[in-house]
């Protein structure tokens, strides 16, 4: 078994098509489209890479690829963290602790070379992708949420990583006669009286310019959360491009006080992963007219994001955005992930659970000390 660091194309497609390999035989895995994770290792095509540093390795026995593994220095994370952490994530790797051992070594190493001292992961080159499955690992994963299967959290924690932060995921089921409470009806309505704010969907015609505002209300609002650091213009209006084929205009919601001043938002995409599950990650020949008709009739979303400003906060402008978003996206069929929820984010825990929704995974972001 030999590490190698990928160097050339041909490698760059092993590394990408061994989770089609490793996953194939797993009804819970839904494949990506092969066309977005070959994007996002392109700087053309994944701002993140512009402040990034980063490397690729892969592991290979008798010349069959069974793991692979990223390793790279975002400075815009150290800028905000004000700490030495370098990142790991693409993780993938057979059950063998050889193998799984000699590829974090490999990173490992390469992040002490980089003057890191501690490795923090696993973290993906697309937003808010982090951590395993450590609880939860069916139903199948909503859209840009991980996978993985239960022994990487052993394979990690042999190596001597530790838990840096749980991440909650709750789950909200029409078909299981969900309602929002008739007091959070009554509640929101006296906010909105209250504060006079009123809450909106974004412009279609100018949806790169809401995804902006609501990409500075997310770094105004959600600065201080654990792992956070600002996301820039250019990452903002590729998001934007990404966003425009799949959103559902009224599931991105700006909420503005009584002068028409943006105090908050709340960002859900319906979930595609209910499309691509059998399309083997590919949009020929089939797969394009699959996505085409397909969308329009998604019944299930996951919440990305929620955030108010800090002076608007703990006045429960947040419960009346959720409560925009229930009604905006709601039919019989509805089925909302919340994800990701701090495991100590006691408030939006504490708020979640009295709205009624129900705990469904846990995923733990790890780190070590490089020695």
């Amino acid at each position: 078994m030999e590490i190698i660091t990928v160097q050339t194309k041909t490698e760059l497609r092993a590394f990408i098509e061994f989770p089609y390999q490793l996953y194939r035989n797993d009804q819970v895995w839904v494949p990506p489209l092969r066309s977005e994770q070959w994007s996002q290792f392109d700087v053309n095509r994944n701002p993140m890479l512009q402040h990034c540093e980063y490397t690729l390795f892969l592991a290979k026995n008798e010349n069959q690829v069974v793991g692979r593994i990223s390793a790279f220095i975002d400075h815009m994370a150290l800028e905000a963290w004000k700490q030495p952490i370098g990142l790991f994530g693409a993780y993938e790797c057979v059950e063998d602790a050889d193998v799984s051992r000699a590829l974090l070594n490999a990173a490992c190493q390469w992040l002490k070379q980089k003057d890191m001292q501690t490795m923090r992961g696993p973290w993906s080159f697309a937003s808010q992708e982090w951590g395993t499955v450590l609880e939860g690992f069916t139903p199948s994963p909503v859209v840009l949420a991980p996978y993985n299967p239960p022994f990487y959290n052993d394979q990690l924690t042999a190596f001597g990583f530790e838990k840096a932060k749980d991440l909650l995921v709750y789950f909200i089921d029409a078909r299981e006669g969900y309602q929002i409470p008739e007091r959070y009806l009554t509640l929101t309505e006296k906010i909105k009286a209250k504060y006079g704010v009123r809450v909106r969907c974004v412009d279609m015609h100018n949806l790169e310019q809401d995804v902006m505002l609501l990409v500075k209300l997310a770094n105004e609002s959600i600065s201080d959360n654990w792992g956070y650091y600002p996301v820039t213009e250019a990452e903002a209006r590729a998001m934007a491009h990404d966003m425009k084929a799949i959103v559902h205009p009224k599931a991105l919601l700006l909420a503005e006080d009584a002068d028409g001043r943006p105090i908050g938002f709340a960002m859900s995409l319906p979930d595609v992963n209910t499309l691509l599950k059998d399309m083997n990650g590919n949009l020929f020949p089939f797969g394009w007219l699959k996505l085409l008709t397909g969308l329009p009739k998604i019944k299930a979303y996951r919440m990305w994001a929620l955030g108010v400003i800090p002076e608007y906060q703990g006045k429960a402008i947040d419960t009346l955005l959720y409560r925009a978003t229930y009604e905006a996206i709601f039919n019989d069929q509805l089925r909302l992930e919340i994800n990701y929820v701090l495991e100590d984010n006691n408030r939006m825990n504490n708020a979640l659970l009295k709205l009624g929704v129900k705990p469904l995974r846990r995923y733990r972001v790890y780190e070590k000390t490089i020695e």
